[in-house]
C-alpha cells in the first residue's frame, strides 16, 4: 500500500477552532485520541504507542454554533462508468473484511482515481517513531 496524507475533521465543543494542526497522526492516534476521550484502555500495542491528537483540542469549551454549508455535490449520483477497473470490483468480496486482496484493491482505486495513465506506485512502508536520548546523552541503553 502507498503511504497518503489525508485530512481529518474534527469538531466539537473542545476542538481548537480556526486551528490547522500539522503533526503528522496516523491513524491509530486517531484511534488512541477516541480511546482516551472515552476513558477506554488500548486495544492493541498500535494504539497503545501512537501520538494522541492533543494539538488539536483545548482545555476551555467553545460552544458558539458552527456555520452550516449546504453539500454542493449530489450525493446520491452514482458512478455508471463500464471499464475495466469497475469489472475488477465486482468480483471483490466486500461481504467479510480483509477478503479483497490489497494491492489488487489498491491497483483498482489507484487508476478508478487517478487514470490509466499514471502508473501505481511501489508499496511503503512506515513507522512512526519517536526515538528519545537517554539521561546520560548515550543511547545505547547502557
Amino acid at each position: 500500500m502507498w503511504m497518503l496524507t489525508e485530512p481529518a475533521y474534527v469538531a466539537g465543543g473542545y476542538v481548537k477552532r480556526h486551528f490547522v494542526d500539522h503533526t503528522m497522526y496516523s491513524t491509530s492516534s486517531m484511534l488512541r485520541t477516541m480511546e482516551l476521550i472515552l476513558g477506554v484502555s488500548p486495544m492493541t500495542q498500535y494504539d497503545a504507542a501512537a501520538e494522541p491528537m492533543w494539538n488539536s483540542f483545548t482545555s476551555t469549551p467553545d460552544i458558539t454554533p458552527f456555520t452550516f454549508v449546504p453539500e454542493s455535490i449530489d450525493i446520491s449520483q452514482k458512478n455508471t462508468a463500464l471499464n475495466e477497473w469497475q469489472r475488477r470490483s465486482e468480483n471483490f468480496n466486500f461481504t467479510k473484511e480483509d477478503a479483497v486482496p490489497d494491492m489488487e484493491f489498491n491497483l483498482v482505486l489507484w487508476h478508478g482515481i487517478k487514470g490509466d495513465d499514471i502508473p501505481l506506485p511501489a508499496p511503503k512502508r512506515a513507522a512512526f517513531l519517536k526515538l528519545r536520548e537517554n539521561k546520560d546523552g548515550d543511547d545505547d541503553g547502557d
